[in-house]
């Protein structure tokens, strides 16, 4: 079941990104189904199938390739400048699906989910929730004296940022560090602390821009701080389970 199901990901894999140029996208977006590149990738698809599988279960690859062309042309035919990224997820989620009905079609299978309820998997996500939203919570409250202050230095021109980017920035910086704390990688949180201080505060010294460069400075240490703190608690309760 396994070797199927990579096979079958591996051709979609190939067929959606691998090899499929950015123009044959722009001329499908611009033309629809209208577009010999549709046709093109379709015929992409199916060789890399018919390879892969080795010219079995044809059926299934035929159920594959006609759901393929279906739900991509829907999809041009619905995206627009507003919905093109939810469009996608959904379609590379709709091809996912396909997949996993045409593996439980040729080798059944059981996926037992009670294994996302043990005490081991709920104090995980318990600790990804503390360390991606949770302490983004406190980290805002703990700086939020500095924030009046440096919402008057923007107002001011002393500098913009992309919308939301920090937070993200700081979810993925802790959740990293959580992670490499489950492995036991201390070193590859130095390396993410060096990276994270080449890339945003060298840009913030050139800019001059000292209570940014604080503010930025004591975000960091808490957000690392509380990562931290999060995967030795994980490592701690989880040998009292």
């Amino acid at each position: 079941m396994m070797l199927l199901a990579l096979k079958l990901v591996l051709a979609h894999f190939l067929g959606d990104f691998v090899f499929q140029p950015a123009r044959w996208v722009e001329d499908k977006l611009e033309k629809k189904v209208r577009s010999k590149y549709l046709y093109f990738h379709i015929g992409v698809h199916s060789v890399a199938l018919l390879f892969l599988l080795q010219f079995k279960h044809i059926g299934s690859i035929v159920i594959i390739i006609v759901s393929h062309y279906l739900i991509d042309l829907a999809k041009l035919t619905l995206t627009n400048e507003k919905n093109f990224r939810w469009l996608f997820a959904a379609d590379q989620l709709a091809h996912l699906l396909v997949l996993v009905g045409v593996v439980y079609t040729i080798e059944s299978f059981t996926v037992d989910f009670s294994f996302l309820l043990s005490p081991e998997m709920l104090l995980f996500f318990a600790m990804i929730a503390f360390v991606s939203y949770v302490s983004a919570i406190i980290i805002k409250m703990l700086l939020a004296p500095y924030i009046t202050e440096l919402s008057k230095d923007e107002e001011e021109g002393e500098g913009t940022s992309l919308k939301n980017a920090g937070r993200y920035i700081g979810m993925l910086e802790r959740i990293f560090v959580f992670v490499f704390i489950l492995l036991g990688q201390w070193s590859a949180i130095g390396l993410l602390i060096t990276a994270k201080s080449v890339f945003r505060f060298g840009d913030l010294n050139k800019g001059k821009n000292r209570k940014l460069t604080e503010y930025v400075l004591i975000g960091t240490l808490l957000s690392f701080g509380l990562a931290i703190l999060a995967g030795l608690a994980y490592n701690y309760l989880i040998t009292l389970i």
